[in-house]
């Protein structure tokens, strides 16, 4: 007797193209490269923090579901760190909700304020979630590029792409990919467009403490700022613990209230054992925070002066973890191409700088930054002299 049909099931088309840093994370392994691609620190953050975290799973009293706005001593070391940084005043149980890393956080700010048919802007290249997450609110995703070599925003490009659909800006600064730091006085008119036309701001600012060049200022802080703005940040950069994902966002209660109410659907809480360790590194870390600085200023020098003996002209970022160069001068058209072929005969991953920007507008047409490189130097001084080494072998391996 034949065997009965059995049903078929709908097919399954993934939503998004596979991740571009695992992609590249899988090429440094498979060849044996430095892997400068992915932006995770190879130390991990200081050991009493950790010893924190582990005495109260080991208790027995960080087990369970922590609060879904968060730990209250770890609201009011967010809030505490806000006042002694940055000037802010910050109702810790209105004004604060602790969220799983700024990714969740970004992803539920949109989710609760963006609607279909409404315009999301972003300054490319931009952070990949930005675009992902704004899809799935059914709202436009509309970039403004940020001009090479400074990769500063201009206020009056911004206004340009404003219409009467746009309901916020997403901002970030520090910015990642470049490393750019927005100048006060920028950061000014960019808050002063959005109060003119009426648009929120959601403000990235997880690279807060790796600023080499300058100072950073929160948009919150802006006259005519905070009204306007939710601020992201975490833990997971300042202090070298990016899986523990602890991050947090503040601003008027109004609008961290309608972030709660679809964070509460997300995840609703996590990190109970992190999130008091992380209150205590915000409260006693400063100390940890200035040297980590330093360490990484003296890394991103190294790096930059690797990729100039290599023959090529490294953006020298203000802050953050990476470093930004245009492989032109080799001969590269195509970063994402180079990439399989740099992993292979120079033993280095970075990654293309094409993956934090709009795809092409038209079939055939190269796509923004299309010959630029992403490199990350927020590794050990092992790691990172073995990667330089390894980078004088660019130009031959391009060659060949």
């Amino acid at each position: 007797m034949p065997a009965a049909p059995q049903p078929s099931r709908p097919r399954v088309t993934p939503l998004y193209p596979p991740n571009v840093f695992e992609k590249m994370t899988r090429l440094a392994a498979r060849h044996g490269a430095v892997n400068l691609g992915q932006g995770f620190p190879d130390t991990d953050g200081p050991r009493w923090i950790r010893a924190l975290a582990a005495e109260a799973i080991l208790d027995g009293h960080a087990n369970q579901y922590a609060p879904g706005r968060g730990d209250p001593a770890l609201r009011r070391a967010v809030a505490g760190h806000q006042r002694r940084h940055h000037g802010l005043e910050i109702d810790p149980d209105r004004e604060v909700l602790v969220t799983t890393g700024a990714t969740e956080g970004i992803a539920a700010a949109l989710l609760a304020l963006v609607q279909p048919g409404d315009e999301v802007v972003a300054f490319e290249p931009f952070y990949d979630s930005y675009a992902a997450i704004t899809a799935r609110t059914g709202a436009r995703f509309v970039t403004v590029p940020l001009p090479a070599p400074d990769f500063l925003p201009d206020p009056a490009a911004l206004e340009a792409a404003i219409t009467p659909r746009t309901r916020l800006l997403l901002l970030n600064t520090p910015h990642n990919p470049t490393g750019a730091v927005v100048p006060a006085g920028i950061l000014a008119r960019i808050v002063e467009v959005c109060a003119r036309h009426d648009v929120l701001i959601l403000s990235d600012e997880v690279y807060e403490h790796l600023v080499f060049d300058g100072a950073h200022r929160p948009a919150a802080s802006v006259p005519g700022g905070w009204d306007r703005t939710l601020t992201v940040s975490s833990a997971g950069k300042s202090f070298s613990l990016t899986g523990w994902k602890i991050g947090w966002v503040t601003g008027p209660a109004d609008l961290v209230d309608a972030v709660y109410s679809v964070k509460q659907f997300l995840t609703y809480s996590s990190g109970p054992a992190y999130q008091p360790a992380v209150a205590r590194a915000l409260e006693d870390g400063d100390g940890f925070l200035a040297g980590q600085r330093e360490a990484y200023r003296a890394a991103r020098d190294e790096l930059v002066a690797g990729l100039r003996r290599a023959g090529l002209d490294p953006v020298v970022p203000a802050a953050g973890y990476f470093t930004v160069t245009d492989l032109s001068p080799l001969g590269v058209t195509d970063a994402s191409a180079a990439a399989a072929v740099l992993a292979e005969r120079a033993g280095v991953v970075g990654i293309p700088m094409s993956a934090l920007c709009s795809p092409p507008a038209a079939p055939g047409e190269a796509p923004p930054l299309a010959s630029w490189m992403r490199w990350a130097f927020c590794k050990s001084p092992a790691v990172l002299a073995e990667a330089v080494d390894r980078l004088q072998r660019l130009p031959r391996a391009l060659g060949g």
